[in-house]
């Protein structure tokens, strides 16, 4: 097995991207695969020309590495790699979409509204504001439609604060989605599928020191405390899996990806999104996951690359 790790890229998680990347290179050659690192840049396809790869692995976040515009080009390349095609991550990538074929499907999810920047500038900004806290209630979570690692992410709690939220928001996208904040236990639920079907991996609790999950809770240690397990009763474990488990195949998902949910007081499973790329730091969920699993990092992400390259 000859394999190629992608990091990097020119979104706003670039440097997680490249965190995620060093991570996964050394989790691989632990193991006995020789694995590269490579930026994806405009000198990637000419060295995929050059050197053959019998799989890669995405650990691009955000921009190209989510919303299925790289796999396109490996496609093109004639390059299999591990993880959701094209189709499915464009899907997942942008959040109302996902939540709409999820709540279709069953799921439960946050109510939310879409504003586009250009609507809400030209409706006028207090009016539409006014009606969006009447409409879905206080406290509130703005963030763009698409986007990840928290960012451009606010709680609103008082009407006074939602300008500048949106503001926030817009700095990172064309699109907010406004959601109603579900305060309970939040978890993340990495789903794999080795080639028996997709299955959830054991929930990972996440609890902020600060009371929200944003960028810096979640890439500064000691910023976060985890429990992998989560801390849920058989009941609520077994229905966050299967939660994560729908939405992985709702959304045509292929070989892994993580679940992002919420258990509310009255044990609602609610669906927050689901990520395609989901990020392989130190401080990040899925290796967490497989740790609770009692798996091995390096053996699992090497037996995707198997799969994927089997796919070729």
């Amino acid at each position: 097995m000859r394999a190629l790790v992608l990091a990097g890229g020119l979104s706003h998680e670039r440097d997680v991207s490249l965190r995620s990347g060093r991570r996964v290179l050394d989790a691989l050659r632990s193991v006995g695969v020789d694995a590269d690192l490579r930026d994806a840049d405009a000198s990637l396809l000419t060295h995929l020309a050059e050197t053959p790869y019998d799989a890669v692995l995405v650990a691009v976040h955000g921009g190209a590495g989510e919303d299925g515009a790289l796999r396109e080009v490996l496609d093109i390349a004639e390059v299999p790699y591990v993880g959701s095609t094209p189709d499915a991550c464009r899907i997942a990538w942008d959040k109302p979409t996902a939540k709409a074929l999820a709540s279709r499907a069953g799921l439960s999810t946050p109510a939310s509204v879409v504003l586009p920047h250009a609507a809400f500038r030209e409706l006028g900004a207090a009016a539409v504001l006014d009606r969006l806290v009447g409409h879905l209630g206080l406290p509130l979570m703005v963030k763009p439609a698409r986007g990840g690692s928290a960012l451009g992410c606010t709680t609103v709690d008082k009407p006074d604060e939602l300008p500048s939220a949106m503001v926030s928001c817009f700095s990172y996208g064309e699109a907010a989605l406004v959601e109603h904040f579900v305060t309970g236990t939040e978890v993340a639920v990495t789903v794999v599928d080795t080639g028996d079907g997709p299955r959830a991996l054991p929930a990972v609790e996440v609890v902020p020191l600060s009371g929200v999950y944003d960028y810096t809770a979640r890439y500064t240690a000691g910023q976060t405390e985890f429990f992998a397990p989560a801390r849920l009763s058989a009941e609520l474990s077994a229905a966050v899996a299967q939660a994560a488990v729908a939405a992985h195949v709702t959304l045509g998902l292929r070989d892994l990806s993580r679940v992002d949910l919420v258990v509310d007081a009255d044990g609602t499973v609610q669906l927050l999104e689901v990520n395609t790329a989901p990020g392989m730091t130190e401080t990040s969920l899925l290796p967490m996951a497989v740790e609770a699993a009692g798996l091995s990092f390096g053996e699992l992400l090497r037996d995707l690359l198997v799969q994927a390259a089997a796919r070729r």
